[in-house]
């Protein structure tokens, strides 16, 4: 069998691995016509295709950028609203601290007066009390005395004017040595 394979070959003089001539005509021909059809129909809209899609990534990355944008300005915004709202309330706690101050110091500026007012006032009863008690002491004293100097001398001194008068002057002399002793 190896010789009848040797002596086919031998008869063809062809080259085993080159196709005949209408078979590389046939599919050239067929071959332009497919890239033809590709070149004219698939080509074009597979390229309109592409094309969309890009322009769809373009507009969406725009659409995205855009967003960002929005975004950032929106955050800045904020930002500065709540950097204002911070300042504000800062703003009125000082003034609240302020104004709680100066309540505070009307507090006790009115308690001072009112103090002052009461001292005053009792100061004021307390002479006024004196005043009748050293007023009645007086009399009382310059009783006592006129008596007890009626006893000692056994003399009755019944004369107002002149008891009153060595009265007056007892006292004088009792508050001056009290004075003198301070």
């Amino acid at each position: 069998m190896f010789n009848a394979v040797i002596a086919a070959a031998a008869e063809k003089t062809e080259n085993p691995l080159l196709p005949a001539v209408y078979d590389i005509v046939w599919s050239s021909l067929i071959f332009v016509v497919i890239l033809f059809f590709f070149w004219k129909l698939v080509l074009p809209r597979m390229q309109k295709l592409l094309d969309d899609r890009a322009e769809a990534i373009e507009g969406n990355i725009a659409k995205a950028d855009d967003a960002q944008r929005k975004a950032e300005a929106a955050l800045e915004q904020y930002t500065a609203q709540l950097a204002d709202a911070r300042a504000e309330a800062g703003q009125i706690r000082e003034h609240a601290r302020i104004d709680g101050q100066k309540i505070i110091n009307e507090h006790k500026e009115q308690a001072l007066a009112e103090a002052a007012r009461v001292t005053t006032s009792a100061k004021a009863q307390i002479e006024a009390e004196r005043q009748a008690a050293v007023v009645s002491l007086r009399s009382e004293v310059g009783t006592l005395a006129i008596d007890l100097a009626s006893g000692v001398i056994g003399e009755s001194l019944t004369d107002d004017a002149k008891a009153t008068a060595i009265v007056d002057r007892f006292l004088a002399d009792l508050e001056a040595s009290e004075k003198a002793a301070k």
